[in-house]
């Protein structure tokens, strides 16, 4: 009989053990936040800091329905370049629904590009607002972004849009790495657009090769070249915005 009731006592310990290592509950809602440094601030192949380095970071909210919000700055010298004489800054406010259906994964939003204190001498606003959506299966991304305002501050280029194809390779021991190709189409430059005297359409491309340190810290190195036309994308000094090269950062998410 003793050793019946140690049995069950036994028993009892293993299960009240096995219970409190259940797993907890997945919250409502999390918080991410993210800051970093890039040798200088690509965007679709494009420099939007006059080939110099960058500072970013941002936030992100996410609900366990799927919903999204969130939040991004990095410096900028662009538009100062194009006579906006109090600009240095881009803010991104963005906003959506991840979901899957089956293998895959689709993501619906709304993205704003922001350029506080843009005053001086621009013809056009240079605030956009795009649309986007992907799809995912296994690896690779399909987006396209499509713009329901002037893109970029080019004249009469409402419904502009790029298509973004691209993949994530985990090669283990936190090394990955990335392909991509993209296509930026830009309407109604005809000579009336503020980023080029003629047409602003181009195609990018890149190759990013990350290291994750772990405890949210991961760098990367990035090549990245288009086929931009040089005069549509010119710095005052008369150096390519669009010219390939290398790309180096260092980002922590926490």
């Amino acid at each position: 009989m003793q050793f019946k009731s140690l049995s069950v006592l036994c028993l009892a310990l293993v299960g009240s053990g096995a219970f409190a290592q259940t797993k907890a509950p997945e919250p409502d809602y999390t918080f991410a936040y993210n800051v970093g440094v890039n040798t200088d601030y690509r965007f679709r192949g494009i420099s939007q800091t006059r080939l110099d380095p960058s500072v970013f970071g941002g936030i992100d909210f996410t609900h366990k329905s799927g919903f999204y919000l969130g939040a991004w700055a990095s410096n900028i010298k662009w538009i100062k370049d194009l006579g906006g004489k109090n600009s240095d800054l881009e803010l991104d406010l963005y906003g959506g629904y991840k979901a899957a259906f089956g293998d895959i994964g689709y993501d619906l939003g709304v993205l704003g590009y922001i350029y506080p204190n843009h005053s001086g001498y621009l013809p056009v606003n240079p605030d956009t607002t795009e649309i986007y959506g992907a799809l995912t299966y296994g690896p690779a991304t399909a987006k396209y972004s499509h713009a329901v305002t002037n893109a970029f501050g080019n004249a009469n280029s409402h419904n502009s849009g790029y298509l973004d194809l691209s993949a994530t390779f985990d090669l283990g021991k936190g090394w990955s790495v990335v392909p991509h190709v993209g296509h930026q189409r830009i309407r109604g430059n005809n000579g009336g657009a503020l980023l080029a005297n003629g047409d602003a359409s181009y195609t990018d491309y890149a190759l990013t090769v990350n290291y994750d340190f772990g405890n949210g810290l991961l760098a990367s190195a990035e090549a990245i070249g288009t086929n931009a036309k040089r005069y549509a994308y010119l710095t005052p000094s008369g150096r390519f915005n669009g010219r390939d090269t290398v790309v180096l950062g260092l980002k922590y998410s926490f």
